[in-house]
Parts: C-alpha cells; sequence; structure tokens
C-alpha cells in the first residue's frame, strides 16, 4: 500500500522548494505520493521539470488562492 506525505513549501524561494522535494522523496518508496504546497509560482515550472528529471510522475499541479498544489507520486 503506497503512503502519502505532506511537504508544506509555504514562503520558500526558489530553488529551496525544489531542493525539499529531492530531500523527501529519498526516504519515500515505489508508489508512495508526496503532496505539496507551495508559494512560489515558480513551483509551477520548476515542479514538472523535477519530475522529468528524475523520472518521478506529476499526477497533478494546479494553483489556487495564490499557492500552487500538486501530488508526485514516486517511481
Amino acid at each position: 500500500m503506497s503512503e502519502l506525505e505532506y511537504l508544506d513549501l509555504i514562503g520558500l524561494q526558489c530553488p529551496i522548494p525544489v531542493l525539499k522535494i529531492r530531500k523527501s522523496i529519498r526516504g519515500m518508496k515505489t508508489g508512495d505520493i508526496l503532496d505539496i504546497v507551495a508559494s512560489d509560482k515558480a513551483a509551477k515550472i520548476d515542479i514538472p521539470h523535477f519530475c522529468n528529471e528524475t523520472n518521478n510522475k506529476l499526477l497533478e499541479i494546479y494553483e489556487k488562492d495564490d499557492l500552487i498544489y500538486c501530488k508526485i507520486q514516486i517511481k
């Protein structure tokens, strides 16, 4: 069964959100999901790029109330 982890990146600016995502996924297993909320607008570009580079699956990404929400499935 996959696990869900939550990562709050509100208030952090590029490149810190991606560095924290990279650190968080180190302890995760294949199939686990990382649920992220961020405030840096660059996250809409940086997170999909990170997923492409690391071969993880971006399940969703959207913006609501000036925050970026996304889910990454670990491969």
